[in-house]
């Protein structure tokens, strides 16, 4: 049942995901595509399924949940044309796709992203839910994506290129680079489940958690995957001297990391009172995934 409330959950973010952006059809074209392109290109959707996992454990409704699953995915998206840029990382491949300042031109990719944290911010706006919920999840989704989250784990992933970092620098920088909006996913969907304190608190940890596995697995992918089966360019982080924690650590010692941080996930959601099975086996992709 839970696989299947993940694709049910999957198939209608990436409708609310079609509905949200802009008519290719009409003007400006170009930006519109360019956002299309950035959007709807195949992503694992992993931010709006810990949405709809979080809140659906909390008796939300999935119609709660769509504008928030929206506005999560949306700001992702927006990071990723961003990241790919030549002043950031410039890479060629993103979901097996070519990026969006590749596919189209870096002024247009600039002005993709800018519209897509924009409309991110208004799908939140005009969410159904009190006034008081739609503050605090507008609130939650700007600190995860301004520099207390991405822009400064950016920032700070620039920084550290190049040169030596220690492990409480290294994940300090990935907890707001990726962990930021992974843990605003997990609060989005508690906000609209009126968590209480204690579940918020749960729910925390394990996203903490959550956000320091996916970027360890995202390491580990770059040095054991290859392009084609990754959709974005393998190898990359060794090429660009980036600070990873294979490199820190060594393989074996992140995997066991990883291995330390899956019991993590799954001590804090055994602490819930309530059905977790969804967030579970989302923990457990994250950490088996090869893409």
């Amino acid at each position: 049942m839970t696989e299947a409330a993940l694709a049910r959950w999957r198939a209608r973010v990436e409708a609310a995901l079609e509905a949200a952006l802009p008519d290719p059809a009409r003007d400006p074209q170009r930006l519109h595509a360019a956002m299309r392109h950035g959007v709807l290109n195949g992503g694992k959707r992993m931010r709006p399924l810990l949405v709809y996992a979080t809140g659906s454990a909390l008796g939300a409704s999935d119609a709660a949940l769509d504008a928030a699953a929206v506005a999560v995915e949306l700001v992702h998206c927006y990071s990723l044309v961003h990241d790919d840029l030549p002043a950031m990382d410039n890479d060629a491949l993103r979901r097996g796709q070519p990026t969006v300042h590749v596919a189209f031109d870096e002024a247009t990719a600039i002005l993709a992203g800018d519209a897509l944290q924009a409309l991110a911010f208004e799908q939140l706006a005009t969410a159904p839910q009190a006034s008081d919920v739609r503050i605090a999840m507008l609130a939650e989704l700007a600190r995860a994506a301004g520099v207390a989250g991405m822009c400064g784990g950016q920032a700070l992933d620039i920084d550290a290129t190049g040169r030596a970092i220690d492990l409480p620098a290294l994940e300090r920088l990935h907890a707001l680079k990726t962990g930021a909006l992974l843990r605003c996913a997990v609060r989005l969907g508690a906000l609209a489940g009126h968590a209480t304190p204690e579940q918020s608190a749960a729910l925390d940890s394990y996203a903490e958690a959550l956000g320091l596995a996916f970027q360890i697995k995202d390491d580990l992918l770059d040095i054991e995957g290859d392009s084609a089966t990754l959709g974005k360019t393998a190898g990359k982080d060794i090429a660009q001297d980036k600070a990873t924690f294979p490199a820190l650590l060594g393989s074996a010692a992140s995997q066991a990391r990883l291995q330390a941080l899956s019991a993590q996930m799954q001590a804090a959601l055994d602490a819930l009172a309530i059905d977790t099975e969804a967030l579970s086996l989302l923990a457990r992709q994250v950490v088996q995934r090869q893409h």
